[in-house]
C-alpha cells in the first residue's frame, strides 16, 4: 500500500516534470500535430511511457511490489507497441502496421491457460480494436487523458479485487502518469499523447481487464470489457457510422468524433471533455460493479443501451463535419505530419 502511494506519487511528478522536457526536443525535431490551426507536440506519450517502466520496474526488481505472473510479459509487450507508435509519431505508418503489431502483442500475453484458445483469441480481438479505438481519442485535448485515468482507476479496482496486487499498482502507475501528463495537455494543450502514449495506455488497460477476467464465464466477462472500453467504442462506432454514411474513407482524417460533434453541439472544447469524462466514469462504475458481483451484467445492457442512442443519434442530426485538407497521415486517426524548418 505504502509502495504504491509512493509509486504513483514519484509517477505523477516525474510525468509533469519529463513530458515538460520534451516538448522543446519535439518541435526543434518537428514531431507535431495539427489541432485547432495550432502546432502540438507528440512526445507526451513519451514520458508517460518511460515513466511507466521504470518506475514499474524498481518495483520488480526491488521486489517491494513485484508485477506478478504475466504481468511483466505485458508490461515489455506495452513498452514495444509503444516504440511502434513512436515510430508512428515521426513517420508515416499504415493502420494495417499498428492493427498487425498489436496482434502480435496481444497474442503474447493473453494467458490461454485461463482464457482457452477460443476465448483467448476473442480476447486478442478486443486488445486490438480496444488499442486502436483508444488511439482515436486522442483526437481532442485532455480527452485521452482523461478517459485513461478513469479507466485505469476502474480497471485497478477489478484487479485489486481479484486480489492482484502487482497489476493493481501497475494500473495506479499508469493513472498517475497519465494525471502529470494532463497538466500540460488540458485545453489549450501544449503538449500531445501521441500514438506512442495512446496505443500504449490502450494496450495496457485491454489486456489488463482480460487479465482480471481470466476464467470467468464469457457473458459476464464481455458485458465488463465492454463497459470498462465503452467510451472508446462509441467513439469509434460513430466515427465508422458516419464515415460510411457519408460515403468517406475510414482512414482519412475528419473532425467527426466524438468531442469534434459535441463542440459542434455548442459545448466548449473543456466542457466537451467534462462530459465524456462523466460518461466514462459512469460506464466503468458499472462494469467495477459487475465484476465485484454486487450488480448483475444486465445493467452492462443499460449502457450498451447509451452508447447505441448516442452515437444514432449524432449520426442521425448529421452535425456537419468540415471536410479536411489532404494531407499525409503518419497514425491510425491520421495526425499530420509537420516538419521544422
Amino acid at each position: 500500500m505504502l509502495y504504491g502511494i509512493a509509486a504513483a506519487t514519484a509517477a505523477l511528478l516525474l510525468t509533469a516534470v519529463l513530458a515538460a522536457a520534451l516538448r522543446a526536443p519535439a518541435l526543434r525535431a518537428g514531431i507535431l500535430d495539427r489541432r485547432r490551426q495550432r502546432p502540438l507536440p507528440l512526445l507526451g506519450g513519451l514520458a508517460v511511457v518511460a515513466v511507466t517502466c521504470v518506475v514499474a520496474g524498481v518495483g520488480q526488481w526491488s521486489r517491494v511490489a513485484p508485477l506478478g505472473e504475466g504481468v511483466g510479459e505485458l508490461l515489455t509487450a506495452a513498452a514495444a507497441i509503444a516504440a511502434l507508435g513512436l515510430v508512428a509519431d515521426v513517420w508515416r505508418l499504415r493502420a494495417r502496421v499498428l492493427a498487425a503489431g498489436t496482434a502480435v502483442a496481444a497474442v503474447w500475453v493473453v494467458p490461454y491457460d485461463d482464457t482457452g484458445v477460443p476465448g483467448g483469441l476473442l480476447a486478442v480481438g478486443w486488445i486490438v480494436l480496444t488499442t486502436l479505438a483508444f488511439r482515436e481519442l486522442d483526437h481532442a485535448d485532455g480527452l485521452a487523458g482523461t478517459v485513461g485515468v478513469v479507466t485505469a482507476f476502474g480497471v485497478g479496482a477489478c484487479a485489486a479485487a481479484e486480489v492482484m496486487d502487482g497489476l493493481a499498482v501497475l494500473l495506479s502507475v499508469v493513472a498517475a502518469a497519465l494525471t502529470g501528463f494532463l497538466m500540460h495537455n488540458w485545453h489549450p494543450a501544449r503538449i500531445g499523447l501521441g500514438a506512442c502514449g495512446s496505443l500504449f495506455t490502450g494496450f495496457v488497460l485491454s489486456s489488463a481487464v482480460v487479465f482480471t477476467r481470466a476464467g470467468y464465464a464469457l457473458g459476464p466477462s464481455a458485458a465488463v470489457v465492454f463497459c470498462l472500453g465503452a467510451v472508446a467504442v462509441a467513439d469509434a462506432l460513430l466515427v465508422v457510422l458516419a464515415r460510411t454514411t457519408a460515403r468517406r474513407p475510414l482512414l482519412r482524417r475528419g473532425p467527426d468524433h466524438l468531442a469534434h460533434r459535441l463542440r459542434r453541439l455548442g459545448l466548449t472544447p473543456p466542457g466537451a471533455v467534462v462530459l465524456l469524462g462523466a460518461a466514462s466514469f459512469s460506464s466503468v462504475l458499472v462494469g467495477v460493479l459487475v465484476h465485484a458481483g454486487w450488480t448483475g451484467e444486465g445493467a452492462a445492457l443499460w449502457v450498451a443501451g447509451a452508447v447505441a442512442v448516442a452515437v444514432v443519434v449524432l449520426v442521425l442530426l448529421r452535425v456537419p463535419v468540415q471536410q479536411p485538407p489532404r494531407t499525409a497521415s503518419t497514425q491510425v486517426s491520421g495526425h499530420l505530419r509537420v516538419r521544422s524548418g
